[in-house]
């Protein structure tokens, strides 16, 4: 389970960046008064346009990042205070990280499993499972820069689940990958779920995000602004999807920004 109480995340900004965002401000709200719970067994979507906040929402889940204001517990542990813990149950694969260019996926799956003090054997069993689902056995021995965006992809997800944890966090999990290689992805956390495992996604592409949360937020400047269902969603904003709802909670926001 995750846990976030009245989060806030500011950011301190140098004269350059001042100007870059062409303001006289020295400070960026990044996130504001977020509180929100996501529990094991379900697919969380964090939904927003590019530059709503959430990715330093999930940055401050991760442990990488420390909140200005509030609070983050992971399964009862306190991401600022307890952050091995959190760190150990939990995968975050974001398209920032990048796997190390001249290894190969086989070498660093078995680098990462040995960080988390797994044993050769439990290694090996959980790669053989991994790699036979994301069709990576074909190109293991080949070097990351060799590879292909999807393939890339696919192996970064392996790796990221190599100690097989209880919380799954992608962020934007399908972004520029190829339909084939999109489904894969989207299926294996279908498959998580079933496992009893929570998955958190941030996305916005609200299709995807219709056919896959079973919950979701809406993060708007900054702000959480919907939590719940699809269907309560729809309800909500009187809306025939996901997409159309968004956007009436986007105007929403305009108007009362």
């Amino acid at each position: 389970m995750i846990e976030i109480q009245n989060v806030t995340k500011i950011y301190k900004l140098n004269r350059k960046q001042m100007e870059e965002q062409k303001t006289k401000s020295a400070t960026k709200v990044a996130v504001k008064q977020v509180s929100l719970t996501a529990k094991e067994g379900e697919i969380f979507g964090i939904l927003g346009p590019n530059g709503a906040g959430k990715t330093t929402l999930l940055r401050c889940v991760a442990t990488l990042l420390q909140p200005t204001e509030g609070t983050i517990k992971v399964n009862g542990y306190d991401t600022v205070k307890d952050g091995e813990q959190v760190r150990r149950s939990m995968a975050f694969l974001t398209n920032e990280v990048k796997l190390d260019a001249h290894f190969s996926p086989k070498y660093l799956f078995r680098f990462f499993g040995k960080l988390y003090g797994m044993s050769e054997e439990t290694i090996e069993k959980r790669r053989a499972e991994l790699f036979e689902y994301f069709d990576i056995s074909r190109f293991e021995d080949k070097r990351i820069e060799e590879l292909s965006t999807g393939m890339k992809q696919k192996a970064s997800i392996a790796v990221s689940l190599v100690h097989d944890p209880d919380i799954v966090i992608f962020d934007e999990p399908t972004n520029g990958l190829d339909i084939i290689t999109a489904r894969a992805v989207t299926d294996y956390l279908k498959l998580l779920r079933e496992q009893g495992k929570l998955v958190i996604v941030s996305t916005h592409i609200m299709p995807e995000a219709q056919k896959l949360c079973d919950r979701m937020a809406m993060i708007i400047n900054g702000s959480c602004v919907f939590q719940g269902t699809l269907e309560e969603a729809l309800v909500q904003n009187h809306a025939d999807d996901l997409e159309d709802a968004f956007f009436e909670l986007y105007r929403q926001a305009e108007v009362t920004a």
